[in-house]
């Protein structure tokens, strides 16, 4: 590579989903309306589990993390491709976008582990209800959302240093709507070997250990519905579960087919509007799923505006 074709990195551009100037206001009332939605929908589930004592339960503690936590994913994405829409400026610095690279990738990696939590947690609430209370003490529940968070900062500080190191060269244009990891990757005109390396071996140990710890947890869970004897403690064990196993099925779904369709298809441009799944309407997802889905958090939040259960 001649030096003179390295170019120090000021800035990217980020493409977006179109150029078409008529589907801008489409786009931006589009994801405003999703972002607001994600927003109050999770902070109502955060203060639902707040202000009702029945509430105060491992389950919804780790609700609760969940639901700030795709706030912040939101957060992270959407109010900088408002600004671009609004704007009409595809321009993010360089320290913008390693910022939001960081955090996206440690808020995902959050996602990924608190989901694997809330599947332990179903798991001893079904298969060892005797020893639930004592298990799921509050230490212990604060050390695994501890565990992490301390894991996540450092996956995400360990990939973002990696990325320091590379070189950029001319032109800069990300095709999407953020700074993501495998687009920024694909730009360097450095070596990325060890970025190759980190990524695949982080998506196994990080991403398969949680999934695969979802899956054991579940399996066990299933075994032990099956040996209870009466229809409506099955029903009862397994509606405890469903809304869980339904967000489980979505950020696995969409997150994983993102991936593998673009390394499938080698078309940086596909995973843009396939992101949008697990990066924006999921965590819109969320609240719906676990309100309509849940007696007790519907139960709260009607305490919550009517005042009365």
């Amino acid at each position: 590579m001649e030096p003179g074709n390295e170019t120090k990195i000021l800035e990217f551009l980020l493409l977006g989903f179109s150029e078409e100037p008529e589907l801008q206001p489409f786009l931006f009332g589009l994801f405003l309306s999703t972002y607001l939605v994600t927003v109050f929908g999770n902070l109502l589930i955060i203060l639902a589990t707040i202000t009702d004592s029945h509430l105060h339960t491992p389950m919804y503690f780790f609700l609760s993390n969940l639901s700030f936590i795709d706030i912040c994913v939101s957060s992270t994405t959407v109010p900088k491709m408002l600004r671009n829409i609004h704007t009409q400026s595809r321009v993010i610095t360089h320290g913008g976008c390693i910022t939001q690279m960081y955090f996206f990738l440690f808020l995902t990696a959050m996602d990924d582990f608190l989901l694997a939590v809330m599947a332990y947690d179903r798991f001893v609430a079904i298969c060892h209800p005797l020893h639930y209370l004592v298990t799921m003490n509050p230490k212990f529940c604060g050390l695994l959302i501890l565990g992490s968070w301390i894991i996540s900062v450092l996956y995400s500080f360990s990939q973002i240093s990696l990325v320091l190191r590379l070189s950029f060269c001319a032109p800069l244009d990300i095709p999407h709507f953020f700074c993501e990891y495998n687009q920024i990757v694909q730009l360097a005109c450095s070596d990325t070997f060890l970025n190759d390396i980190m990524m695949y071996f982080a998506a196994g140990l990080l991403g398969g250990g949680p999934f695969f710890g979802i899956i054991f947890s579940y399996s066990k869970i299933i075994s032990s519905i099956c040996v209870i004897p009466s229809a409506l403690g099955k029903h009862k064990a397994f509606y405890t579960c469903a809304s869980h196993l339904t967000v489980v099925f979505l950020f696995y779904s969409t997150s994983l087919g993102v991936y593998f369709s673009s390394f499938a298809m080698h078309n940086a441009h596909a995973s843009a509007p396939a992101s949008v799944m697990y990066a924006v309407f999921t965590p819109m997802l969320n609240p719906f799923i676990y309100s309509l889905r849940n007696k007790d958090i519907k139960g709260a939040l009607k305490k919550l505006f009517c005042g009365k259960p």
